[in-house]
């Protein structure tokens, strides 16, 4: 599904250079569930970046269901984004003026799927994540863990290949992170691609993989035996 080969990026600064990735080499099969761990400065946000087709290496080749990501204009990055990848995010980024309905809904309008349509799909997913009665409620009518899941709802309503979770706990306490690594689990257990970015032990060893990054380089690489969320919860 996903095969990174030898990526390097630098940043520059006026003369100076910042080399944050050190050749990258890594690949991820369709169904698994992959956690991305290391410290600021370790380079994950910049590899998920690039995963995500908003930044693009300066060497090395990165490939997307057999498709090269690679020399992009935003338009077709946006096509792409749209048609491969679901973003989940720590702060949510959901449209404070739209109903949960229509914030789920949203990525199909740029697929150009009728309202009709857009609306019975996003009410679906919503029951999928456990928030049926909730369509009409906008986000400030919403605690933490019921934004997430409605995040969760309008990355799965564009029927991506790959799921990209920026720190999906990160804004939630203990009990919630877990109810939301739940949702996480089952929809892997269904066969979706998932990497999970995240700086908590714990929450990494509810994926089934775990990729260290350090300094620009992946430093270990291993399965896990994989926590199961549902029993804390």
């Amino acid at each position: 599904m996903i095969q990174i080969k030898d990526l390097h990026k630098s940043y520059h600064m006026g003369s100076n250079s910042l080399h944050v990735l050190k050749g990258i080499n890594f690949n991820v099969k369709e169904g698994e569930l992959v956690s991305i761990m290391g410290s600021s400065g370790s380079g994950k946000s910049t590899l998920l970046n690039i995963l995500g087709m908003l930044d693009e290496a300066d060497e090395g080749s990165y490939v997307l269901d057999g498709v090269p990501i690679k020399n992009l204009n935003e338009k077709v990055a946006a096509k792409y984004r749209n048609e491969f990848l679901g973003f989940i995010f720590q702060s949510f980024n959901l449209i404070n003026y739209k109903s949960a309905v229509d914030n789920v809904a949203l990525p199909m309008f740029y697929k150009g799927i009728a309202r009709k349509e857009r609306v019975e799909k996003a009410r679906h997913y919503l029951e999928k994540v456990g928030l049926a009665d909730w369509g009409h409620h906008l986000p400030s009518e919403l605690s933490g863990g019921q934004k997430q899941r409605v995040a969760i709802a309008r990355a799965l309503a564009s029927e991506p290949k790959v799921l990209l979770a920026d720190e999906p706990t990160g804004a939630l306490d203990t009990t919630t992170s877990y109810e939301v690594m739940d949702l996480i689990q089952g929809i892997n257990d269904e066969g979706k691609t998932i990497l999970v970015v995240t700086h908590e032990d714990d929450i990494a060893h509810m994926t089934k993989r775990i990729v260290n990054l350090k300094d620009g380089i992946i430093i270990d690489d291993s399965p896990v035996e994989q926590v199961r969320a549902k029993q804390y919860v």
